[in-house]
């Protein structure tokens, strides 16, 4: 897969993108992640990507001829995705990661400042892409975290590929409690069903423990998993 990054901050994912298995997964090019400044694309002498909202307005904008330039100057491979981060996108979450890691291009553009002009969403972006309900300094932290989110479901990032599947989200629910070595700490007992061996027993209390952590803290996760036919 490439990932292409429309980006005023390319340093931004330096540090990021050479750690952890993210970083293990670029180097052994699972994934190849490009960044591309659309400051190089102006043709002013002060290089300048931002101006005034017509009508009026608090903030600054990021002008589209850049943005335009910098994304057809790419490779364009096929089944590529041009994705605009931005509040007003859809929520990111596993299903959305999933999709998006069968593509063979990502194309993030990183929103600044106000926001970007209108026609880059309407005639460049294919689908707009939010990590929550909250605003942020810059498009490039969701940008991060899809990059990552998608690159660990590509064959070959993460050893055990059964983890993937055991993992938060992917049943609609949240994960189990779990507990490794000591069996006690400062008074506090592993329970005693983790330490029977008897798998069915542990299988149906992680299932048990899934149900009643995610029905607790996220009752509209909750909801979804009734609604698609889970039960207790």
């Amino acid at each position: 897969m490439r990932i292409d990054v429309v980006t005023l901050f390319p340093e931004f994912f330096t540090s990021p993108l050479q750690v952890g298995l993210l970083g293990k997964a670029l180097a052994k090019g699972i994934a190849t992640v490009v960044c591309t400044n659309p400051r190089d694309f102006t043709t002013d002498r002060h290089h300048k990507v931002d101006d005034e909202p017509y009508g009026g307005g608090v903030g600054m904008l990021l002008k589209p001829e850049p943005l335009f330039a910098a994304v057809e100057s790419l490779p364009q491979l096929p089944d590529r995705e041009v994705i605009l981060l931005t509040p007003q996108g859809e929520v990111m979450g596993q299903p959305l990661l999933k999709e998006l890691a069968r593509k063979s291009q990502l194309v993030l553009i990183c929103g600044n400042y106000e926001g970007v002009d209108e026609r880059v969403a309407e005639h460049l972006a294919t689908r707009e892409v939010s990590l929550g309900d909250f605003v942020l300094t810059c498009g490039e932290i969701p940008a991060l975290a899809l990059i990552n989110g998608v690159v660990r479901l590509l064959p070959g990032t993460v050893g055990k590929e059964d983890s993937l599947r055991e993992e938060s989200f992917e049943t609609g629910l949240l994960d189990y409690p779990q507990y490794t070595r000591p069996r006690e700490f400062r008074g506090w007992q592993v329970p005693e069903v983790l330490l029977t061996g008897n798998h069915a027993a542990i299988a149906q209390w992680r299932r048990e423990q899934q149900i009643r952590r995610t029905q607790s803290r996220r009752p509209d996760l909750y909801r979804r998993f009734l609604e698609g036919g889970g039960h207790n």
